[in-house]
């Protein structure tokens, strides 16, 4: 296993920089400058055999020629050098390197030969490779003071580590971090990751001391396991849980065009990594901005205990708009004690609201809000608070801003602070960060950042959840389902099929029987009891209804023979080249069930993605779906019944008795084991599954699965 200890990478005792350069406007000037002045407190070296110096600094011809030790070399030369400059370094025991270069396998087939030649000539001289195409690394701490970027900025310290494997998108985010004002303790490009990747990254960053919250920029996943395991590890921490938030580059449903099921049509690569983010407990967030600013907000106040927010503010319409925010954003308003409410009435006019919100009307002035903000953070139903300010001839909008900054210290509880001025905040900004108090010029923005605080709360609260595994499953029952299956000219699953193999894994199906003849579906339907229906089996037509392959509610031998005849007659006039193999007889589901829909479609990166929501002929239309990654967890499983918008209709309703939720719980597990046993399945389709009152199950109606 490589080792993650990266010290050799964030804190080197000396570093090479193979490139330097004089010239101006060049990458290997503007790094080796940023090194020198930004107060690195170790040793650094320019290798270029052409200069005798580099910016007064004594330049050497090759790191052969350096006579000290070196931890960490950064290269900065043409990429198809770089495999024998490694072998250089190699010679020279250096543990880790930088490879700002370009020219591998971003243009194609011939850089990602380079790429692996460089690869593994790294891997030859045990070398820890970041890189290439890469921007580089900054530690911010005290007693390093390293920026080996070739950028602008050098961040001011801080707790947040961010990783970015775009260089881009990296000197776009320390820009706007500077511009805020948030410190950062780490900041790496992680560019191609030929060796480094994130999940080497975060292992190292779990026990960083500096680091508090993790912000990633992510285009892909090298190991989406290893990445989820030690995202939760991260996350989770008993001692030390710390945030993790992400943006994923990609947005994108153009895989999921070509599918051939529901669940195929709606489980793009987004759904997937949503998933994958929800079940390693990663915040997701959209933009660089957001990025920056609810890192800090995590970074900066202590994490709420719960969801109740209570808002004070000095104009009523500015507290309801923070009301409805903080409603749309899952926060909820916190009811006041009595004992609050009497205390407020003390300090308030008689025209001010003591109910949350609190408002303190507009001729309030910095004492009156200072009475009733201090009143509130004793409030043991309060979790978090928004104070909000709109500039009033009565009091100066710092004024305020140095009452929330001083209060806010004798409390435990987030603090949000909205003062609305459009002017120049930076007085009212900076009084509020010396004590780490964000600052939000709309209250919308600031009840969006807590409810992120309370959902990472949320998060890092949840036990480990249990993945249960089924004893009574019939796997070689399936296996020779599937190899039937694949050996055929054209590997298929018949619905029959389908069906014997959701059987064998204890989900459970209505009655059926495969049939080749009229007389053998008469038996069949004596056997299984009437009323039943019928399906065409055929390898050619795999949406029935298209094509009049199905008939329903068949209640005599009567009915049967003449539902038979034409439904045969139908196919043979729409589809007169379809292969029959027979007719499937399946007894009629009881009425009453609730149409939901379980899927699975197999992603390229993260394996088994399961589905589930409401299902029947509207599920890609209303696509009230919610997706998570096999294996699965009761609590993840528990999550993905919870989260569909329709869950009321699983629960009393309207004098309708509450669903057999534990029946979908047990189904989705199953499936989960199933899919996660059989990696031949591609996608499968159970739609509808009948869900009846609690506690007389479900039923799957129909089924499709692909290999």
């Amino acid at each position: 296993m490589k080792s993650t200890n990266l010290d050799f990478i964030f804190k080197p005792r000396s570093i090479a920089v193979i490139g330097a350069s004089s010239k101006e406007g060049s990458v290997g000037r503007a790094l080796f400058a940023n090194i020198l002045f930004n107060g690195y407190t170790g040793v650094v070296f320019p290798v270029n055999p052409k200069a005798k110096s580099i910016l007064g600094v004594k330049a050497y011809p090759s790191v052969l020629d350096i006579n000290d030790e070196i931890d960490l070399a950064i290269l900065i030369v043409p990429a198809i050098t770089v495999p024998a400059v490694l072998a250089e370094c190699g010679q020279k025991n250096i543990k880790g390197a930088i490879v700002i270069s370009a020219g591998f396998k971003e243009l194609g087939t011939t850089g990602a030969a380079l790429e692996q030649a460089v690869k593994e000539r790294a891997r030859t001289w045990g070398i820890r490779l970041v890189g290439p195409n890469c921007f580089g690394m900054i530690n911010t701490s005290p007693t390093v003071r390293l920026n080996t970027t070739f950028g602008r900025v050098m961040p001011r310290t801080g707790n947040i580590a961010l990783i970015s494997q775009s260089g881009a998108v990296g000197v776009n985010a320390l820009e706007y971090a500077e511009s805020e004002e948030v410190g950062l303790s780490k900041f790496i490009s992680i560019g191609n990751k030929a060796d480094i990747n994130e999940c080497d990254l975060l292992e190292y960053l779990k026990d960083d001391e500096e680091t508090d919250v993790i912000a990633l920029y992510l285009e892909d996943l090298v190991n989406p396991p290893e990445f989820m395991r030690i995202a939760r590890e991260i996350t989770s921490h008993s001692r030390r849980p710390k945030p993790i938030l992400a943006i994923k580059a990609g947005r994108t449903t153009e895989g999921a065009r070509a599918a051939s099921s529901h669940t195929g049509a709606l489980a793009g690569s987004d759904e997937a990594y949503n998933a994958f983010f929800s079940q390693a407990r990663i915040l997701r967030v959209d933009t660089v901005s957001e990025l920056i600013a609810k890192a800090a907000v995590l970074a900066y106040q202590p994490t709420p205990r719960g969801p109740r927010v209570a808002i004070i503010t000095n104009a009523g319409g500015v507290g309801i708009m923070a009301t409805d925010a903080c409603v749309r954003y899952g926060l909820k308003i916190a009811p006041l004690t009595e004992k609050t409410r009497t205390e407020l009435k003390k300090v308030l006019p008689p025209a001010a609201a003591i109910n949350n919100p609190v408002d303190i009307i507009g001729d309030g002035d910095a004492n009156r809000y200072r009475a009733a903000f201090r009143i509130l953070l004793q409030d043991e139903n309060i979790d978090g608070i928004i104070p909000i300010w709109t500039p009033t001839v009565m009091a100066e909008a710092i004024d305020v801003a140095n009452v929330i900054a001083e209060e806010a210290q004798n409390t435990d509880k987030p603090i949000l602070a909205c003062i609305q001025t459009m002017g120049d905040n930076t007085a009212i900004r900076r009084a509020l960060l010396r004590v780490r108090i964000p600052h939000f010029l709309f209250p919308e923005n600031a009840a969006r950042a807590l409810a992120t605080m309370a959902e990472f709360g949320r998060l890092s609260r949840r036990p480990p959840g249990e993945i249960v595994h089924f004893t009574d499953v019939q796997t070689e029952q399936v296996r020779e389902i599937v190899e039937r299956a694949k050996n055929r000219p054209r590997p298929f699953i018949s619905e029959p099929e389908c069906h014997q193999i959701l059987k064998a894994y204890g989900i459970p199906v209505a009655e059926f029987e495969f049939t080749t003849s009229i007389t053998e579906a008469l038996t069949a339907a004596k056997k299984i009891g009437y009323p039943v229906a019928i399906k065409i089996v055929s390898p050619d037509i795999i949406h029935k209804t298209d094509f009049g392959g199905v008939r329903i509610n068949i209640t005599s031998d009567e009915h049967l023979q003449e539902c038979y005849t034409e439904m045969l007659k139908t196919i043979k006039s729409k589809k007169p080249d379809a292969e029959i193999w027979g007719v499937m007889v399946q007894k009629m589901a009881p009425a009453g069930g609730l149409e939901t829909i379980l899927g699975m479609k197999r992603d390229p990166h993260f394996g088994p993605l399961l589905m589930f929501g409401l299902g029947g002929i509207l599920v890609e239309v209303l696509k009230d779906v919610v997706f998570r990654v096999a294996p699965v967890n009761d609590l993840s499983v528990e999550s993905m019944i919870t989260g569909i918008r329709a869950y009321r209709l699983l629960e009393p309703f309207r004098g309708k008795p509450a669903r057999d939720k534990q029946k979908i719980k047990e189904s989705i597990q199953r499936l989960s084991q199933l899919v996660t046993d059989f990696p031949e399945f591609d996608e499968i389709d159970i739609n509808p599954l009948f869900v009846y009152e609690e506690g007389k199950g479900a039923l799957v109606i129909d089924a499709r699965m692909l290999l």
